[in-house]
């Protein structure tokens, strides 16, 4: 190999190299230009931010307000309660036969003493008859012997015959009179019988579902029976309360007065039926520290169902003429329960306040607040002691601690501009 052919691969290893410099240093001119250009544009995107609230620049909070007022509320002790019949009867066949008819309809109310079933009544008719030819010999019998015992007493006052005789017959009146007394009681148990094939309604109320079809053979000993009448008017509810109540609630009721229950719906938003507190269980559960109270509802439109889920409502007092507002008012924070209060200013001072009683939307302050004041009850989220706001929308009452929110009355406020046009 020549001198000339080992320099060939130098110069192509120089060139190389070369080459990757330049490649690099126009990398780094590339990325130079552009962080001088987002520097140099930087102050200027500044300029056109806007301040943020705290740095020169006061935010106005658009809110809404109501006033507070005064009111009367209810105290009322809560529980999950179940419907539960005061009676219930499963219907049972108390003597074996054939079952000939139903007289019911399923689902049919029905009145104490009604007749739901007939049972065939011929093979106590037939022990009836028996019956009644076995008294009506015996009681023959006995007739003659009483004949015989008079005769052998005027015999035994004549010294015809010994005393032995007389008592022997005495002896045989007495047990026929007991044979005849056998023979009356099976006669009146054929009739019992009888009477038993005739099956009743034992208390009023919904018959259920039908468990035997006419034509079977039924039983005393059948466990479920023909079928269950259960009484819904009255019906009962069952619910549970905290034994911390229970003090308080054992007062009103050594006062004598009915406390009002009323059942609601599993929202609590619509009342089901109203009824009257009648008792309460001996003993707490240790399980759940609750003790069972037990309310009546007349249930008049059967509006409760049996083992139907209510939330039961226990109006314990009313408390007279305290300061009320929306509960959407009351606000919660390390310092406790406060409001927002409206000064004059247009400005919004924290107030502490101590809530009680709540009664749909609305909550009893009993202490830090009057009425007539105006407390914030929508967008407090974005308010701070002493921040500026803007009333957009005055609450006013539709209901029960209801308020209308900003916006709501959009619709009548076009109606108007179009009406003044």
């Amino acid at each position: 190999m020549s001198h000339s052919d080992e320099q060939i691969p130098a110069e192509q290893q120089t060139r190389s190299t070369s080459g990757k410099w330049w490649f690099a240093a126009i990398i780094v001119v590339v990325l130079g230009g552009g962080v001088y250009f987002y520097a140099s544009r930087e102050p200027a995107m500044a300029e056109k931010t806007p301040p943020s609230p705290g740095k020169g620049a006061t935010q106005i909070a658009p809110v809404a307000v109501v006033a507070s007022r005064n009111s009367d509320v209810g105290v009322y002790l809560t529980g999950l309660g179940n419907v539960t019949p005061l009676n219930t009867v499963s219907v049972k066949s108390r003597v074996d036969g054939q079952l000939m008819e139903i007289r019911f309809r399923e689902g049919q109310n029905v009145s104490k003493g009604d007749l739901l079933a007939q049972l065939d009544s011929r093979p106590f008719q037939v022990q009836l008859t028996q019956a009644e030819g076995q008294i009506a010999r015996d009681r023959e019998l006995l007739n003659n012997a009483r004949l015989d015992l008079q005769r052998y007493k005027q015999l035994w006052h004549q010294n015809s015959i010994p005393k032995q005789q007389l008592d022997t017959q005495e002896a045989l009146v007495r047990q026929l009179e007991g044979t005849v007394k056998i023979d009356q009681g099976q006669v009146d148990s054929a009739k019992l019988q009888i009477s038993y094939c005739r099956i009743t309604a034992p208390i009023s109320g919904r018959v259920g579902l039908r468990q035997v079809d006419p034509g079977n053979i039924v039983h005393a000993g059948d466990a479920n029976g023909l079928v269950t009448i259960t009484q819904l008017q009255p019906v009962a509810v069952i619910f549970p309360i905290p034994e911390d109540n229970l003090p308080k609630l054992i007062g009103k009721m050594k006062g004598g007065g009915r406390l009002k229950v009323d059942a609601y719906d599993r929202e609590q938003k619509q009342k089901l039926a109203s009824g009257t507190l009648l008792t309460m269980d001996n003993q707490i559960d240790p399980t759940t520290g609750t003790v069972k109270l037990k309310a009546v509802f007349p249930n008049s439109s059967n509006e409760l169902f049996p083992n139907q889920f209510v939330n039961a409502r226990l109006l314990l007092e009313t408390l007279h003429d305290v300061v009320v507002v929306p509960a959407a008012a009351i606000q919660r924070g390390a310092q406790g329960t406060f409001v927002y209060l409206v000064k004059a200013d247009s400005t919004v001072t924290v107030q502490p306040v101590t809530v009680g009683a709540t009664q749909n939307d609305e909550i009893a302050v009993t202490a830090g607040l009057q009425a007539g004041v105006q407390v914030v009850v929508d967008g407090a989220e974005r308010l701070r002691d002493g921040g500026k706001i803007e009333v957009k929308q005055a609450g006013v009452k539709k209901g029960p601690g209801s308020v209308k929110t900003p916006g709501s009355d959009k619709g009548s406020n076009k109606e108007r501009k179009k009406a003044s046009h």
